[in-house]
């Protein structure tokens, strides 16, 4: 088997572990708040990431060096968390990774004002198709736009201005910073929150949601396999593989099926994602090439960003002498 088919394998399995998730969190959607969902996943993640802060033996403080970017991008991955986990507890999945989908065409878009980066026709073109394809998803004026769907746009929105930031200051930030400060900002705002909206919650609920923290940590570790394993070209548009789990375990649990405005606003959206994915990871395509290249799932502070772990671990990408920013 060659590098780049055992990489794209185990990607697919990564994004088929981090689909298993969005179930569950579906499932206890429809029993509690997404704020006790999120609150007792990042709880059950801090061991997790005290075991991979054990593994940066490089010297140094907690202070951040550029305080209100990362502020800013905390407050971004806050909202992303809360924000996924709400849609995927009231929007088919489908529907949900569809609209998710949009992030590398608000990513270059992004790129512009935030990294003074130059986009030109091509990649204009593609995100402005890309974006036909939310419409198309989200049939505005056609059918009735639910918080579902607002949150789902709003996750793509935080998680994009995450990643952005991330590239804005990354090199002169420690991995370590970039990873604690919004897992304490999500731990701080949804325990304020809890009071609210708590329900108890049996022995096996808790036992799900460890399951959420174990899932996202686990398929995040398969994902820095693959990336090791294969080019990043091959293995970021892996994550387009989640449509397909998504129409699987959409059907087998909740009796969900892709409608046709969501297949064909889907297909869209991918072939505009892919186009983008594909030339920024051509060599000087794109100054905000690391951006996407190690492109996974949204950071929403219950586990951090691929590159960050990659850069935690000291792994590198292969022809690369570090893991990017």
């Amino acid at each position: 088997m060659t590098p780049n088919a055992k990489g794209a394998l185990i990607a697919l399995a990564a994004f088929g572990v981090f689909a298993t998730h969005d179930v569950v969190v579906k499932i206890l959607g429809g029993i509690y708040s997404p704020v006790q969902i999120v609150f007792f996943s990042v709880l059950l993640s801090f061991p997790l990431a005290t075991f991979t802060l054990m593994r940066d033996s490089k010297p140094g403080t907690l202070v951040p060096a550029h305080p209100w970017w990362m502020l800013t991008r905390a407050v971004a991955t806050v909202i992303t968390g809360f924000t996924a986990f709400y849609a995927f507890s009231v929007l088919p999945l489908a529907q949900v990774y569809t609209i998710l989908f949009a992030s590398p065409l608000l990513i270059t878009v992004l790129a512009i004002p935030v990294l003074g980066e130059t986009v030109r026709i091509r990649r204009w073109a593609a995100v402005i198709v890309g974006l036909i394809g939310v419409l198309v998803v989200l049939r505005p004026g056609s059918t009735e736009l639910s918080l579902g769907h607002l949150a789902a746009l709003l996750a793509a929105v935080g998680g994009s201005v995450a990643s952005i930031i991330v590239r804005k200051i990354g090199s002169e930030e420690r991995p370590v910073v970039m990873l604690l400060y919004p897992m304490v900002l999500n731990f701080v705002v949804m325990a304020a929150a809890l009071p609210f909206v708590y329900e108890p919650m049996p022995i096996e609920h808790l036992g799900l949601l460890g399951i959420i923290a174990v899932f996202a940590w686990i398929a995040s570790r398969m994902i820095i396999s693959a990336y090791q394993a294969g080019e990043a070209a091959i293995i970021a548009p892996m994550q387009y593989s989640q449509i397909i789990w998504a129409s699987i375990f959409g059907f087998l649990f909740f009796d969900e099926l892709i409608d046709l405005n969501t297949a064909i606003g889907a297909s869209i959206i991918i072939a505009s994602g892919l186009y983008i994915v594909l030339r920024e990871s051509r060599s000087g395509a794109s100054e905000n090439m690391p951006v996407l290249r190690t492109r996974s799932r949204s950071e929403t502070g219950i586990i951090p960003r691929i590159s960050m772990l990659m850069r935690i671990s000291g792994k590198t990408l292969p022809g690369q002498q570090k893991a990017p920013d």
